[in-house]
């Protein structure tokens, strides 16, 4: 069975591939993969049944990162990376995006013929991409608009600080990226002041005083800031049932306060830990990238937070003894959110030595997630598994595995 899909360009577009799916057939295709993929690790399962959990299949965006070509925004089109296609409204998109989208397509149709758009044969050219961000828990929002830094033309420039002034995003930022990578995203940026008249392209973020280089969302009763140019989740309302579900797995576990310690690796800005906070004596949000780390810092203060403390280190170089001094004889509880590839190895392994009671595994990637559940058989079994569909139109699924010590 077909439906009708709600994107003009569905099919041409590289996005996504399954709005000709029912969304109630799209979530059980998922579960079945999700199913599959659990029983193929081989470890011990106490409640088989998956819990499934959705929201809007459409709306639900709320980071777009769009192409600029010669005449337009877009996405790059299935199957040929070099053609983009043009986006007038993104249909998953949430709403205060498509508005933003639009204010910088009017910009851009005003200024085509002025503005020096990047060549990705040549690499020539100034602007590549506008990634527009907008919290749906929140009034925040941002636009950063990513510029070839080997090709910088002034008068693209002043045209985008032009923009920057009359547009209705609470936050513009200037993005450097070379000009032989395509990255979206940059740890080189200025933000822009909106009271600003004149603006030179080696001007880095320290020179400005207006303007904002991170986001405010808000999760569980809990704000949450993050940085515009670093990673957070896309699907705030999705987000929000997850992080409600993962509290949930600690309020129901028999554990005492007092004498419990959770440790949360990958732990980003701090939202799993923070929010879980309640149920624990102290938390560990340990965390390699700095500037999350920092964020993670930021938002336990702005919480009001006692018992949460945030750790730069990689969860690769963590060491038994390290722990055993955190710890000082608590119980151990360990949630973990890895990027798309999974643990590393050395943290895989750590996790064996030190034996939390619990493990709590949140994955973006089933596959690679029944590869190291795998490794847990030997001394746990599985008690709860729910899926997450955060990515509705897509075949992405984030995934909730609650591991306990046998």
């Amino acid at each position: 069975m077909e439906t009708t899909a709600k994107c003009p360009v569905f099919g041409q577009c590289g996005g996504c591939s399954a709005q000709h799916i029912p969304y109630e057939a799209q979530l059980e295709n998922k579960k079945q993969f999700v199913e599959r993929l659990i029983k193929k690790s081989g470890i011990e399962i106490e409640n088989a049944v998956i819990g499934v959990f959705s929201d809007k299949p459409y709306g639900y965006r709320n980071r777009m990162d769009f192409i600029v070509h010669q005449n337009g925004l877009g996405f790059r089109q299935k199957g040929d990376w070099k053609k983009v296609i043009d986006i007038e409204n993104c249909p998953i998109s949430n709403n205060q995006l498509n508005i933003l989208l639009k204010e910088v397509r009017e910009f851009f149709n005003q200024n085509k013929d002025r503005l020096k758009v990047f060549d990705i044969f040549k690499h020539t050219g100034t602007l590549r991409y506008a990634v527009i961000r907008t919290p749906d828990f929140s009034e925040d929002s941002s636009i950063s608009f990513v510029l070839n830094v080997d090709n910088i033309d002034n008068t693209t420039l002043d045209l985008l600080k032009e923009f920057s002034q009359k547009c209705s995003a609470k936050n513009v930022v200037f993005a450097y990226v070379p000009k032989n990578t395509d990255n979206s995203i940059s740890e080189e940026y200025a933000v822009i002041k909106r009271s600003e008249t004149k603006f030179q392209a080696s001007q880095k973020s320290e020179d400005f005083l207006g303007g904002n280089d991170f986001l405010k969302e808000k999760f569980c009763g809990y704000d949450f800031y993050y940085d515009i140019q670093g990673f957070f989740q896309n699907n705030s309302a999705m987000a929000d049932k997850m992080l409600q579900y993962v509290r949930g797995l600690f309020e129901s576990c028999n554990l005492q306060k007092e004498k419990s310690l959770l440790v949360d690796l990958y732990g980003g800005v701090g939202t799993f830990g923070i929010i879980s906070s309640p149920r624990f004596s102290e938390v560990l949000t340990i965390e390699s990238y700095k500037k999350s780390t920092e964020k993670a810092e930021m938002n336990i203060k702005e919480n009001k937070i006692q018992n949460v403390k945030a750790v730069c280190q990689d969860a690769m170089s963590l060491k038994k003894i390290e722990l055993e001094k955190w710890s000082r004889g608590k119980d151990l509880y360990v949630l973990t959110d890895p990027p798309r590839s999974g643990m590393h190895k050395k943290a895989i392994q750590y996790l064996l030595e030190i034996k939390p009671k619990s493990i709590i595994y949140v994955s973006c990637n089933p596959q690679q997630l029944s590869v190291e559940l795998e490794k847990f058989k030997g001394d746990y079994k599985t008690k709860s598994i729910a899926m997450f569909d955060l990515f509705p139109q897509t075949p992405h699924i984030e995934t909730v595995v609650e591991l306990v010590r046998k």
